[in-house]
């Protein structure tokens, strides 16, 4: 069995996990290069919700006219859509780095006009939150990690969260919830995915193989920006 000669974080050599097979140093440049990428999806992610909130026409103009709620439902479904040509070709450059780039925006745009008609107090608030919890789960999965841990046994657990958390807001559309109603389901939702982002960190460390970064990019994107729109619904309910 390989193991690793020098313990260096820096030059990339640290090992990840015990048992580990693979050149750790291909490892690092693989996680480096999943992070970049979600650095600038989430980058222009700020950066066009920004435009959305700041610039109020285009936030009236979806919600107030009937072509605008027509655009907004098409823009609400284009993440989905795209999801699949996607995974499909999530290893083809540069054709999913186009797919990806379409997704994130339309994405971004989504939630530029959820966050157009909240206080600007509630957005900054789920945005410190969301970084310091993504930065401290991040932080000790890989801790975890290197001592052996394994986070595979949530992956059932969550998808089976997921799905009821799914129904249960399908079902809160033709009997809507209450403030506080409101608020648990916000809890339990962010409490999911942070189960999600310690499942999808622990994969990018052991699971996937290198031609997945885009796949591995927009796993642990879609854990943020859920965790984010959890905890703007809470912090919502609360200041309402």
């Amino acid at each position: 069995m390989w193991q690793p000669r020098k313990n260096d974080l820096e030059g990339g050599s640290q090992q990840l996990y015990p048992v580990m097979l693979e050149d750790p140093t291909l490892r690092w440049s693989f996680i480096r290069k999943v992070y970049s990428i979600i650095a600038v999806q989430l980058l222009a992610t700020v950066v066009v919700g920004a435009i959305v909130v700041s610039y109020k026409p285009i936030a009236h103009f979806f919600t107030s006219s009937s072509g605008g709620l027509a655009c907004y439902i098409i823009l609400i479904i284009t993440p989905f859509i795209v999801l699949c040509p996607l995974y499909y070709y999530h290893q083809s450059h540069p054709v999913n780095y186009l797919l990806l780039g379409i997704f994130t925006i339309s994405l971004a745009f989504s939630i530029g006009l959820t966050c157009a008609f909240t206080s600007g107090k509630v957005i900054l608030e789920s945005v410190i939150l969301t970084t310091a919890v993504v930065l401290s789960l991040t932080a000790y999965t890989f801790w975890a990690a290197k001592r052996g841990h394994d986070f595979n046994f949530l992956g059932p657990f969550l998808f089976g969260a997921l799905i009821v958390l799914i129904i249960f807001s399908l079902i809160q559309i033709f009997f809507p919830l209450g403030k506080i109603g409101v608020m648990i389901y916000g809890c339990v939702a962010s409490i999911i995915f942070c189960g999600y982002i310690v499942y999808d960190t622990d994969n990018l460390i052991k699971r996937y193989t290198y031609d997945e970064y885009i796949w591995a990019a927009v796993a642990l994107y879609l854990d943020i920006i859920n965790l984010f729109l959890s905890l703007l619904t809470v912090f919502r309910a609360a200041d309402s």
